[in-house]
């Protein structure tokens, strides 16, 4: 969507506001012997305050309220009592709230306790990569010209895109026009313009970044195992810097 009037950006910042805290409570309910149900669970407590909805579950009947992947779990892990997390776990903790008419998303890496340094090096790398491309968002570039920056900084430090997931246009439902790859994708030449919402979202692997789908028909991991990171914020293009929704 695009900003057309004050009421689209109080709603948008509104339910920003919401998956900014939801991660927040989530961050801080993770530690070893948590469940993903009983991190889902904190998100929910925070959706009902808010009186928010899940926004995958609406759209796409998703089974959980949030998406949780562990380790080789690169998006769309589904919460659950029997999955335990451990030390040394990398965690994508994946929100996506819908309030009031309006929708937003945003993802975190964490590691559980003490990880590994290659984990805290692909970390620190999807972090990165949001942070340079996050300067190339603003009106009069392309996608394809934000998706090279973010490429170059993960090559750069050793990793892979995984080049079939990316950002994506949002607000009236999760996904929307444009398309916002994490590579220089010659198909994404359209040009971004004051007002639109997009998200933006480094979804990197320490390995070959090919993927393989789970036969629960959501999960998404790597095809060779490797770890995977991902960051994500929705934002609101200027003629400068981002306006970042879902940041604190």
């Amino acid at each position: 969507m695009s900003i057309e009037t004050e009421q689209d950006l109080a709603g948008m910042k509104a339910v920003g506001a919401v998956v900014r805290d939801t991660l927040a409570a989530m961050r801080l309910a993770l530690a070893p012997g948590v469940t993903t149900a009983e991190l889902d669970a904190v998100a929910k407590r925070v959706f009902d305050a808010a009186g928010a909805r899940s926004a995958p579950q609406l759209v796409y009947q998703f089974p959980g309220l949030t998406c949780i992947s562990v380790n080789d779990e690169i998006v769309h892990g589904i919460p659950s009592a029997s999955r335990r997390l451990a030390e040394g776990d990398l965690v994508k903790l994946d929100v996506t709230a819908e309030l009031n008419g309006f929708m937003a998303d945003a993802c975190i890496t964490v590691g559980v306790g003490r990880t590994s340094e290659r984990a805290r090096q692909l970390i620190a790398c999807a972090e990165s990569a949001l942070k340079k491309g996050l300067r190339e968002v603003r009106h009069g570039r392309r996608a394809m010209d934000v998706g090279r920056v973010v490429e170059d900084e993960v090559n750069r430090r050793g990793f892979s895109v995984v080049r079939m997931l990316q950002g994506h246009g949002i607000g009236r439902t999760i996904h929307e026009e444009p398309m916002m790859p994490n590579w220089p994708d010659p198909e994404a030449r359209g040009w971004l313009t004051a007002g639109l919402v997009v998200t933006l979202e480094p979804i990197i692997a320490a390995g070959s970044g090919d993927l393989v789908e789970d036969d629960d028909g959501w999960t998404i991991r790597t095809r060779d195992g490797s770890l995977a990171a991902h960051f994500e914020h929705t934002l609101v293009v200027t003629k400068g810097a981002p306006l970042l929704l879902t940041a604190a």
